[in-house]
C-alpha cells in the first residue's frame, strides 16, 4: 500500500530543543494535506526514551520518520543519529537531519552515519515552511515509509 492511501497517520518525532523551531515546524505540518501526528523530543536523551519506548514513552508509537537536529543538550543528534541507525530495531527509520548547521564536517558526518536527507533549516520564516512542505510532499505523500521490524521470539 503507498504511503499516499495509507488511512492512518504518518507518525513523525522531531528531535529539537528551540521552542521556537518546534512552533513552526507544528504549524507547517498542520498545513499538511497528508494526516500526521507530530511527537517532540527536547534532546537526544529524552528522543531515544521514545524511540526504545522506555519510561513515560512505553506506549509511544513507532514513528514513520524522524526529523532530528544536531545541537540538542544532553545528548546531540549526531549520538542519536549513530544509535538509531546502529540499533537493529531502529535503523530502518528514515531519519531528516534538520539543522542550522551547514558545516561540511556535520553534512559528511551525518550521511556517514546513515542519515536519510540533510537540511539546513533557513533563516526566513517562509522559507521554513516551504522546506517543511517539501518535506512532506516527499516524504509522507511520496515515499512508502518501511514498516517496523518484526521482534525476534525471546
Amino acid at each position: 500500500m503507498s504511503t499516499a492511501s495509507r488511512p492512518e497517520a504518518i507518525e513523525i518525532l522531531l528531535v529539537e530543543d528551540s521552542p521556537g523551531d518546534v512552533r513552526l515546524t507544528r504549524e507547517a505540518l498542520g498545513e499538511a494535506k497528508v494526516t500526521n501526528r507530530l511527537h517532540v523530543a527536547g534532546d537526544g536523551v529524552e528522543a531515544m526514551a521514545f524511540l526504545r519506548r522506555q519510561g513515560k514513552y512505553a506506549s509511544a508509537p513507532r514513528p514513520d520518520l524522524v526529523l532530528l537536529d544536531l545541537n540538542l543538550p544532553r545528548m546531540d543528534g549526531r549520538e542519536v543519529l549513530a544509535l538509531i541507525k546502529g540499533d537493529p530495531e531502529l535503523r530502518t527509520l528514515p531519519v531528516i537531519v534538520l539543522t542550522t548547521s551547514d558545516a561540511e564536517a556535520d553534512v559528511l558526518k551525518s550521511y556517514d552515519s546513515h542519515a536519510n536527507c540533510y537540511l539546513v533549516k533557513p533563516v526566513d520564516v517562509d522559507q521554513f515552511f516551504a522546506q517543511v512542505r517539501s518535506l512532506e510532499g516527499f516524504w509522507l505523500a511520496v515515499v512508502k515509509l518501511p514498516p517496523e521490524p518484526a521482534r525476534a521470539a525471546a
